[in-house]
């Protein structure tokens, strides 16, 4: 394992640091990341039962400001994004002209006429250029401020209590989907809670100079508690087991937000146009003639793990195809996400398979999320 990020990878500001930590390095959308510090399982119970630190600094960043922001956004996404009160934030959609998803995105209102746009870091380009291209008419500036800010998370059980140890601001206060600018440790920041792993949790968006100084501060605090750093790797896994869905496996341009049976972020009901308005009616109407395929929970009867592609089966016949697969620590089985024709989707519908290397591994079908934490 090489000390230094190759020269074509992008770094973020803790990259010395997570070295320093023995992490084993990987190449994602373009940044070197952590991929795991140590035991991805361990990393994985540690926040369902503790907490874990994650740098998720390669999320893209895109400010929007101007008298028309709210109106711009409108147009530009699929939500009602003018209806977000300022200190809240919500999830979304940017979808092309047909209606196909571009990317799903976490957006915060943090005043009247200014907003922070999260994409994926694998799309953070793509959604610049879109929502640049669509400020065209818009009294509106979109800014990209990827290198603006560090990206640090504190999630699990125990993270309110190691936050609450380093900041005066009103966590308790703070719901679910909203965000506010406090100081953590010294450090401004903005503090958020939106999350990724199906646990409660923070994220910290902080200038890159103080990410270092900011991680230490959480260690430290989270010492006597069982905090540990994390890797992507069990960021998957987390996420697999909540049944959230991840861009390039349960998202693509190739599928409408009523194909992935996520039609209820698209408002129909604000006002004016918006890119995609027509093509994602037509999806809609659709979807409730010609059902499309359903994200099912899979979980295997066996040890096998399947992947992205493998096709699942039934009565010898090819009825969708799994998105995302891996051991779930928590449940200590394989399981998959998968899209599946109507006719299969229902839980425990008998005789569902997948096929592993030309064999029909059986997988009982299951709702999603695998797992959802005790309030």
């Amino acid at each position: 394992m090489s000390s230094t990020a190759p020269p074509d990878k992008r770094r973020t500001a803790l990259d010395a640091l997570h070295r320093s930590l023995g992490a084993t390095m990987t190449d994602f959308a373009g940044w070197d990341m952590p991929l795991r510090y140590g035991s991805e399982r361990d990393e994985h119970n540690a926040v369902r039962t503790k907490a874990g630190l994650f740098d998720l600094s390669h999320m893209g960043e895109i400010t929007v400001t101007g008298p028309q922001a709210a109106a711009l956004l409108d147009h530009a996404l699929v939500g009602n994004i003018g209806g977000v009160k300022a200190g809240r934030a919500r999830y979304t959609m940017i979808c092309r002209t047909d209606g196909g998803i571009l990317d799903d995105l976490i957006v915060y209102r943090l005043a009247e006429t200014e907003y922070l746009v999260v994409a994926n870091a694998s799309n953070a380009q793509v959604v610049l250029d879109a929502l640049t291209e669509r400020a065209a008419g818009f009294d509106a500036e979109v800014r990209d401020d990827r290198d603006a800010y560090a990206l640090i998370a504190v999630q699990g059980p125990e993270s309110p209590g190691i936050l609450k140890s380093l900041t005066d601001a009103d966590l308790d206060g703070l719901k679910y989907y909203a965000g506010l600018p406090g100081t953590v440790a010294g450090v401004p920041a903005l503090i958020a809670r939106t999350g990724y792993t199906g646990e409660d949790g923070f994220e910290l968006f902080v200038r890159p100079e103080h990410a270092v100084e900011l991680w230490q501060a959480l260690t430290k605090a989270g010492e006597g508690v069982g905090l540990v750093p994390c890797g992507l790797s069990c960021r998957d896994t987390l996420r697999l087991e909540a049944g959230m869905p991840l861009y390039g496996h349960e998202l693509s341009t190739e599928l409408t937000p009523f194909d992935a049976g996520l039609g209820r972020v698209v408002k129909f009901e604000k006002e004016g146009d918006f890119v995609g308005r027509e093509a994602l009616r037509q999806a809609a109407a659709r979807a409730e003639t010609d059902p499309p395929r359903v994200l099912v929970g899979l979980v295997a009867e066996g040890r096998r793990v399947p992947r992205a592609g493998y096709a699942v089966v039934a009565g010898g016949e090819v009825i969708g195809e799994v998105t995302s697969g891996a051991p779930s620590p928590t449940l200590g089985k394989p399981i998959a996400m998968a899209y599946v024709d109507a006719a299969h989707a229902a839980p425990g519908t008998p005789g569902v398979g997948v096929d592993i290397r030309g064999s029909h591994e059986p997988y009982e079908v299951v709702a999603l999320p695998f797992y959802k934490r005790r309030k």
